[in-house]
């Protein structure tokens, strides 16, 4: 397994398909709404297997020079649970740091909250409810 930066049509057809299957589809929502109009200015990365198979998607921005921001982590339902989150953001982290980021923010669903605590990151305050349903947690750690 390694991270990569989706580049070729197929893999950014395996990123956002991904990216729609774990973060959208199970709440019903529309194929679509799982791109972000900031998309083509955001690094994106991609865990995939040894035969290039998605599994586990991420995407980064800088919010200022300094504060690069995480948004769209997903890892596919079958591998979650085996730290594979980890690798994405590792990854990105390394990134933001090349970029000059001194900090990353992230906005954390609630059951997402202790794997971001596992890697570094503190809750900064309660948020907004995505769909109505899901709570979600401004968290962030020094870079």
């Amino acid at each position: 397994m390694h991270v990569i930066e989706p580049s070729t049509p197929k893999q950014f057809e395996q990123y956002y398909q991904l990216r729609y299957d774990t973060l959208r589809k199970p709440w019903d929502q529309p194929e679509g709404s799982e791109r972000a109009e900031d998309d083509s200015e955001a690094i994106h990365a991609m865990l995939v297997d040894d035969a290039g198979e998605a599994l586990g998607i991420c995407r980064l921005h800088l919010n200022t020079p300094q504060d690069a921001q995480i948004r769209f982590m997903g890892v596919r339902a079958d591998k979650q649970g085996q730290r594979l989150g980890d690798q994405l953001i590792r990854y990105l982290e390394d990134r933001a740091r090349e970029l000059g980021a001194t900090t990353m923010t992230l906005q954390a669903r609630e059951n997402a909250v202790n794997f971001y605590r596992r890697n570094g990151y503190e809750v900064v305050e309660k948020t907004y409810l995505l769909f109505g349903s899901i709570q979600h947690y401004k968290m962030a750690k020094q870079l």
